[in-house]
């Protein structure tokens, strides 16, 4: 019997569903708000949001992407300036772009003077110079929410995440900086188990502290410690179909699925980036601006009345036109940011990587047996 390929020699930098994965996660996100938005209600598998559940893939995802790309720059200073060019550029043209543009529109769809967001607590302005550190410490502006849902006055209800992210950026960088990366993997692994645990307890009624640091560091961590330990992660059909299995009864069984699926839910999506049949690499990266742009394009589309259209098209004519602002923001922000990313100041040596990184370059994770 052949044996299974490890997730090391099943990963092929230059041939994987991670650009597929992305996009369409960022999809199931535009689309769990659509209904949201226009209608008040959103899409649940079992206990979860099916757009929650989304968040989570991408969190395992970057937690296995991050650790790998601080691995192999082999330099805290590229690290974050990567990290750095790949959020915030973007975020910050997007929190722009909202308030001064969505939000005018969105005071004139509500009846109001497009000057009326200028006034008040909270103005336009404010809203950008309160949230421009990526934390959302101001969700909207006065007078302006979602008529589907009047006590949700957000203008880009998907921002949340992108600071939780960047703690999540940090909290490897820190892992490298202690050598926890780079040697002593099972800190890494005792980490995870600690978190399960408290997930766990959790879901039991216990007081962890903020539940939804605990809930996206889980999962984000899980996808690097599959990085780390990737020759020891089998990639095998049968193992993905049990995780299934495991991920639906958490989610039916209990309030939070990753008490009893965590570890599952994250090997599902790995086994998915070196198993599903569709492998481009995509030229445009449109999942990030997919992310941040379609909640407000949602939101509009509700004020202006398009709701009346249906769910089929409003959910459609929506994603067309996020999809629109999304490859702008590709073409003119983030793509010409992360053109900047090899500046000769961010180089910064650091400890020789492992040669698990090694393995995962380009040219040197290709597995010796046949694709399945």
């Amino acid at each position: 019997m052949r044996p299974r390929p490890s997730l090391a020699e099943a990963f092929d930098p230059r041939g994987n569903a991670l650009d597929v994965l992305r996009l369409a996660l960022a999809v199931v996100v535009a689309l769990t708000h659509a209904t949201l938005l226009g209608f008040g209600w959103q899409p649940v598998w079992g206990s979860a949001y099916l757009g929650d559940l989304a968040v989570d893939g991408f969190f395992v995802l970057s937690g296995f992407l991050v650790a790998r790309s601080y691995l192999r720059l082999g330099s805290l200073r590229r690290y974050a300036w990567h990290r750095f060019l790949r959020i915030m550029p973007g975020f910050w043209v997007c929190l722009l772009l909202v308030a001064g543009v969505v939000a005018p529109l969105a005071a004139l769809l509500s009846g109001r003077p497009a000057t009326s967001v200028l006034t008040g607590e909270d103005t336009a302005l404010s809203y950008v110079t309160s949230n421009a550190l990526l934390r959302i410490n101001q969700l909207g502006v006065d007078g302006v929410g979602n008529p589907a849902d009047a006590g949700d006055p957000s203008l880009d209800g998907s921002l949340w995440s992108l600071f939780y992210e960047a703690l999540c950026y940090g909290a490897v960088a820190a892992l490298g900086v202690l050598g926890l990366l780079h040697r002593r993997r099972w800190v890494l692994a005792a980490l995870c188990a600690l978190l399960w645990a408290a997930t766990i307890a959790g879901a039991a009624g216990v007081d962890v502290g903020s539940p939804l640091v605990l809930r996206l560091l889980f999962v984000f961590l899980l996808g690097s410690a599959a990085f780390l330990f990737a020759e020891r992660v089998p990639v095998s059909t049968a193992l993905a179909g049990a995780s299934l299995v495991l991920v639906a009864a958490g989610l039916h069984l209990l309030p939070d699925h990753r008490a009893l699926a965590g570890p599952a839910f994250a090997y599902l999506l790995l086994w998915a980036v070196v198993r599903l049949p569709l492998r481009p690499r995509l030229r445009w990266d449109l999942s990030y601006g997919l992310y941040v742009y379609h909640w407000p394009v949602y939101l509009l589309l509700s004020l202006a009345g398009a709701g009346v259209l249906g769910v089929p098209a409003f959910t459609a004519l929506g994603l067309l036109i996020a999809a629109a602002a999304a490859t702008a923001s590709w073409l003119l922000v983030e793509a010409p940011a992360l053109r900047a990313k090899d500046a000769a100041w961010v180089q910064f040596p650091l400890p020789r990587a492992t040669a698990l990184t090694a393995r995962l370059r380009p040219g040197a994770g290709r597995r010796k047996t046949p694709r399945s």
